[in-house]
């Protein structure tokens, strides 16, 4: 699938979330909550009936591992991939879900199902949850679990990506490696958000962070590549080690573009010839403009072109993609929603 399809995908879906697909063997089913669908508490239900509480540490302390996987044309891209970092950023944090791996995978297929999705971000949260009434001792605190499924998500728009988004590069640093592993995908997002914000005002569309000592992190939700000296450079530290991120160091060099991870550089980025972000929110996103200035021609760059075809072509792979369990009978769990 190129880039073109792509965009023409992304359009058809916005006009008609969760329609139904005519081929019966992939096809969702009529959806029930084509607005998204969660599961909680054992039970699946439109998205915005789900709750937890005000007490949760989630909400209070920001305590959570997450994770998201995007569904693309009814099939999860590198869903094992996804599961595998959040088991590693619960066992880091000393969360326990409560339900086993496939349990996992079973749920968040089902929350597709119910909403009838076809492209979806659909996300996977343990939170620390409540603490024993009138405790503080975290070893009292009952784990909180949560899945959604909902319309895909961008953050930079296929409209948008035809011309490529600006980046500002923020005075806010990072939250240090020190403090906070980035390898735990968490909802620690204050410095994220600050520095969009402060983005924002200045007419930029995305935002990076730099770390304590200057250096090029991450995004809010992204990373980062610069194509810098006949080669792309993408930060091997600061960052969370993103699954569309492997996925284009892999390509890369399918495509014999040396892909680089070590240190990036405010310079390196401004001296780039091509500048692209990458995310389960959206794919391989090229960058055009940074700090006001034009990224090398001021266009997508035939490398990022190709990259970006290559990646939407992948996820009709199975090695890279899992087709949606649409039909498959709902679990005791789902208290016979349909």
């Amino acid at each position: 699938m190129t880039f073109k399809d792509q965009a023409s995908r992304a359009r058809e879906a916005e006009d008609l979330v969760g329609s139904a697909d005519a081929d019966t063997d992939t096809a969702a089913a009529v959806p029930s909550w084509p607005g998204g669908a969660a599961w909680i508490d054992g039970d699946y239900r439109p998205v915005e009936e789900a709750r937890i509480s005000v007490l949760d540490l989630g909400v209070t302390r920001s305590d959570a591992a997450y994770d998201v996987v995007h569904v693309w044309e009814g099939r999860f891209y590198r869903l094992d991939a996804h599961l595998d970092r959040f088991a590693a950023s619960l066992a880091r944090l000393r969360l326990d879900p409560g339900h086993g791996r496939a349990e996992i995978e079973a749920v968040l297929h089902g929350c597709v199902r119910h909403a009838g999705l076809r492209d979806a971000y659909v996300s996977m949260t343990c939170t620390r949850g409540r603490l024993t009434a009138g405790s503080r001792d975290l070893r009292t605190a009952r784990n909180t679990f949560y899945c959604y499924a909902v319309p895909f998500v961008w953050i930079s728009s296929p409209a948008q990506q035809l011309t490529g988004a600006s980046l500002k590069i923020s005075q806010i640093t990072r939250i240090p490696p020190q403090s906070l592993d980035p390898a735990v995908k968490n909802y620690h997002w204050l410095d994220l958000d600050l520095a969009l914000l402060d983005a924002y005002d200045h007419d930029a569309d995305l935002v990076v962070l730099r770390d304590l000592s200057g250096l090029i992190t991450e995004g809010p939700g992204f990373n980062v590549f610069a194509y810098v000296d006949g080669r792309w450079l993408t930060p091997a530290g600061g960052t969370l080690q993103g699954i569309t991120r492997r996925s284009v160091i892999e390509l890369a060099a399918q495509a014999g573009q040396p892909a680089h991870e070590g240190p990036l550089t405010a310079d390196d980025l401004r001296r780039a010839t091509e500048v692209l972000v990458t995310s389960t929110a959206g794919g391989i996103m090229p960058v055009t403009v940074i700090d006001g200035q034009p990224v090398g021609t001021g266009a997508p760059g035939p490398l990022t072109r190709q990259l970006r075809d290559r990646y939407w072509a992948s996820h009709a792979d199975p090695r890279y993609s899992t087709a949606v369990r649409y039909h498959e009978p709902l679990p005791a769990t789902s208290k016979g929603q349909s």
